[in-house]
């Protein structure tokens, strides 16, 4: 084979279709999955780093993709278990005789 017909077989090669990353969701944004494929559904097209991330904690919203955050609270509550202090403060320990108070983490989204 000679350069030339090397070159001319290249040539007529077809172009291959561009790669696009899509995240398919339900009607509430919520995801269903991620895929590369052309596939019946709601979706929104992302990036290739959004892709790899493939995160679940997200939401469409108006057609843009939006991370859910999470906040946080802690608060001591009476419990079975958990470190025992003074009935009457809890500031202070004690060995016997006290109420148990352990940490209670609530999340918000």
């Amino acid at each position: 084979m000679t350069p030339e017909e090397f070159f001319g077989a290249l040539e007529q090669m077809p172009v291959p279709d561009p790669v696009t990353y899509r995240l398919y969701h339900d009607d509430q944004g919520r995801p269903l999955f991620y895929s590369m494929e052309d596939l019946p559904g709601t979706y929104i097209e992302i990036d290739q780093a959004t892709f790899a991330r493939g995160q679940s904690r997200v939401r469409v919203v108006n057609g843009v993709l939006t991370e859910l955050t999470y906040r946080t609270t802690e608060k001591l509550v009476p419990s079975d278990s958990g470190t025992q202090c003074h009935t009457t403060d809890v500031s202070v320990v004690v060995t016997h005789n006290g109420t148990y108070w352990s940490k209670r983490v609530y999340e918000q989204n």
